[in-house]
Parts: structure tokens; sequence; C-alpha cells
């Protein structure tokens, strides 16, 4: 009901309430008994019988209204105070409370990287699968081992990289041990223009009929720095024109591969070398042998490089 409606309703029943009582004292009055009633209801009040108005009436409702409004306002309890948080309490009392076990710090660090990791192995597979092709079945790429095998060993190097260097006893033993397993190996020179320059010969040593896991491991097994020179003298040594080499080594096939091997590592956030690729997990640095083989039998086995149970 509308707050107008209710306070003349009310109003209506102050002027009725008196009239009904003066009726009830004396039953069944006639006209001049009603006259008589009223006037003598109006004499009662405090202020003279004067006619209401409309405007009378609208004072006395607001009146009422106001009076209602601030009854409802102080019937609704104050809103609670909220202390204030003092950081020179309160930041002593967490020193404290960290103080006293420090091995909740390294909780938080430790669920911290597992999460951390957690995130970047799920981008990689998104990444890995969204490459797929590029990484796995490059026509440009390098195939070493059985090229129909059961499973894929990707390996990105540097020649100058010393860890790869290390590295080449695994993968030669891999490929010697393995005889279902591929191996897929980019090019990917991070670390000097001699790497770079080694690595174009090496892409045109790749996609000729020479024997490319010879000239391999010639640089990787020689003394110094790799770079022009030395890619280009191994290359000699497996039957290739030195002098065609570095006509054709800048060349769009040969900036195409390389450029290649640095998008897939832009989008899985590959910084160094080696680093491997099986299946949907990147696995950066020189893990060993055994690692690789475990790996390799766990893809077998279930799919992943990881097995539950």
């Amino acid at each position: 009901m509308p707050r107008l409606t209710a306070a003349l309703i009310a109003l209506a029943g102050i002027l009725a309430g008196g009239l009904g009582v003066s009726l009830l004292n004396n039953p069944a009055p006639d006209t001049t008994a009603i006259s008589a009633v009223v006037s003598d209801v109006l004499a009662r009040q405090e202020a003279p019988p004067t006619p209401i108005d409309k405007a009378g009436v609208q004072a006395i409702v607001a009146e009422m209204l106001t009076e209602h409004d601030a009854a409802s306002a102080a019937a609704v309890p104050a809103a609670p105070e909220v202390a204030e948080i003092d950081p020179d309490k309160l930041n002593p009392m967490i020193e404290n409370y960290l103080m006293s076990d420090p091995e909740i710090l390294q909780r938080l660090s430790n669920a911290l990287e597992t999460k951390t990791r957690t995130a970047e192995a799920e981008a990689s597979r998104t990444a890995i699968t969204s490459m797929k092709d590029v990484i796995f079945n490059d026509p440009n790429q390098v195939v070493l081992g059985n090229p129909d095998g059961d499973v894929t060993l990707v390996e990105m190097f540097d020649y100058n990289c010393s860890y790869c260097r290390s590295a080449l006893p695994d993968l030669a033993s891999l490929l010697a041990d393995d005889a279902n397993l591929r191996v897929v190996l980019k090019e990917f020179p991070i670390l000097s223009q001699g790497s770079l320059d080694a690595a174009r010969v090496a892409v045109l040593v790749g996609k000729s009929d020479a024997d490319y896991w010879a000239f391999h491991q010639a640089l990787f097994t020689g003394r110094g720095q790799n770079d022009l020179d030395t890619a280009l003298a191994a290359a000699q040594d497996v039957g290739l024109s030195p002098v065609n080499l570095q006509l054709e080594m800048n060349s769009d096939l040969v900036g195409k591969t390389i450029q290649t091997s640095y998008d897939i590592a832009k989008a899985l956030n590959i910084t160094g070398t080696p680093t491997y690729i099986i299946g949907n997990e990147v696995i950066p640095g020189a893990i060993g042998l055994d690692d690789l083989r475990a790996r390799i039998a766990n893809m077998r086995a279930c799919g992943e490089t990881q097995c539950e149970g």
C-alpha cells in the first residue's frame, strides 16, 4: 500500500474514532444529534475547527511520513566498526610466524616451482602440437637412424656448445643400440657468428649425398671453436667442394632452414643447447644417456615420456 494512502486512512480513522464513540453512547441518533456529536468532537481539538483543505492534508501526511522515516532509520543497526591494521604491529607478527617455522617458506617455494613447471609444460605441449610438422617432419631437416622408427628424438644444437660436444657420445650410443629410433638434428646457432657459418655449411651437407654423421662428429670432436673454415674443411673431408658450399651457403633454402629452428625455439621458449624434444616434452640440457633411454622406453610403453605408476 502506498505510504500516502496509509497516512490518509490513519487520519480518517482518528476522526471516525471520535464519532464512533459518541454514537455508541447515544444509539439511533437523528440528524440533529449527529451534527451535535461532530461539533463536540471538533470542539475538543487543540486548534480551532477550521476546514482542512488539500494543502493541510498534505502537510499532515508529510509530517507523519517524516516521523515514520526517522523511526525506521533509528531502528537500523549501526555498521560495526572495523579496526585499522597497523603495519608496525602486523609485520613483526608475520615475520615471527615465518621464522618460527622456516620450512613454510621452502614449501611455498616448492609449490611455486611446481606450479611454474606445470604451466611451462602445458604451454610446451600446446606449442609442440601446433608446430608438430615443422618439428618432426620438416623436409629440410637431417634424419639419422631409422627413418621409420617408432620413436623420434629431436636435438637442437650449436657447433660451439660444449655441452653438445659432451652429449655426442650419448647420441652415438642411442643410434648404435636402438635400431628403431629416429633422430632429427636441427641446426640452432646461437653462440657466435662462427656457429652460424658452420650451421650454414652443415645445412648444405645435410641436403647432399655426403655422410652428414661423419661431418657432424668431425666438428664436435675437433679442437677449438668451429667456424666457416672448420666447417668447410670437414665438408671437404666427406667429398664436397668448399667453393660450391661458399657460393650456396647464403641461399634462401639455408636461411629458411635455420630460421625454422629459431621459430621453433621461440614458440617452445628454448634458449640453450642442447635441447631435446621427445613426444610432448621439451628437455633442456645434456641429461645423460640413461635418462634419454628411459624417456624413449616410456614413449614406447605409454606414449608419454613420463608414465604413471
